[in-house]
């Protein structure tokens, strides 16, 4: 009975803390559709409220990784169990990192605002690569809720598409600035904004690959697993 008790009791801590990762999750998810749009808009305001959401982002990863550590000092998880909240941790690392790359978003089209120009031509293909990453973000999310390894192994392929547009958009920004120097600047800012999406789409690759690792055991990090499946 004690054994079935402190059991069913690690349940419940851990299922409280996986609640308040997926409320960090949207807060998360949120926060990079505000930046993206503010990105749109170049709204000043918006700009400064989401660089500043970002601290309560910072203060849910620590809180959340206290409440980690309290649950592996006090019910002693092994195997399974200790895999499952070791993996839980590096989500929140993950859901932290990106709340950062949200903000520097904001940061660029804040930058972008105060020089007074308009967007470039290329922004659309930022959009697109936003979208993307938005939807891989936001997937990644439900099937860490879900615990479903098979739509979390779909995500990291789908990663590649995030990657394929951000090359693109390189390409053509790189060009615009050799055709034109005077654009320098802001083709700069819309770089910065791109590699803070294909980072936003690493994280959320990241967090789909612990999913696998809670459910099947596996560590598929650095390995061409995703590739594999997409074979089978």
């Amino acid at each position: 009975m004690p054994n079935e008790h402190s059991s069913r009791q690690y349940e419940q801590d851990l299922e409280a803390i996986r609640s308040r990762v997926l409320q960090m999750g949207g807060l998360v998810e949120k926060q990079f559709y505000d930046a993206m749009t503010c990105f749109r808009t170049l709204d000043a305001k918006e700009s400064a409220r989401i660089i500043a959401a970002d601290v309560e982002v910072n203060q849910m990863e620590v809180a959340l990784d206290d409440a980690c550590s309290h649950l592996i000092v006090k019910r002693q998880p092994a195997a399974n169990d200790l895999r499952t909240v070791m993996a839980t941790i590096k989500v929140i690392t993950d859901l932290e990192r990106i709340g950062d790359e949200a903000a520097k978003i904001a940061r660029a089209a804040s930058a972008i605002q105060q020089r007074g120009v308009a967007l470039i031509a290329y922004e659309d293909l930022v959009r697109v690569m936003g979208d993307t990453a938005g939807r891989l973000l936001h997937g990644a999310l439900d099937a860490f809720a879900r615990l479903d390894e098979k739509q979390a192994t779909r995500l990291i392929i789908e990663d590649e598409k995030v990657d394929n547009e951000f090359r693109i958009v390189m390409r053509n920004l790189i060009t615009f600035m050799m055709e034109d120097p005077r654009t320098i600047s802001l083709s700069l800012d819309t770089m910065w904004v791109a590699k803070a999406i294909e980072r936003v789409g690493d994280h959320a690759k990241n967090i789909a690959e612990y999913v696998v690792y809670i459910v099947e055991g596996k560590d598929i990090r650095h390995t061409d697993y995703a590739a594999q499946q997409g074979a089978a």
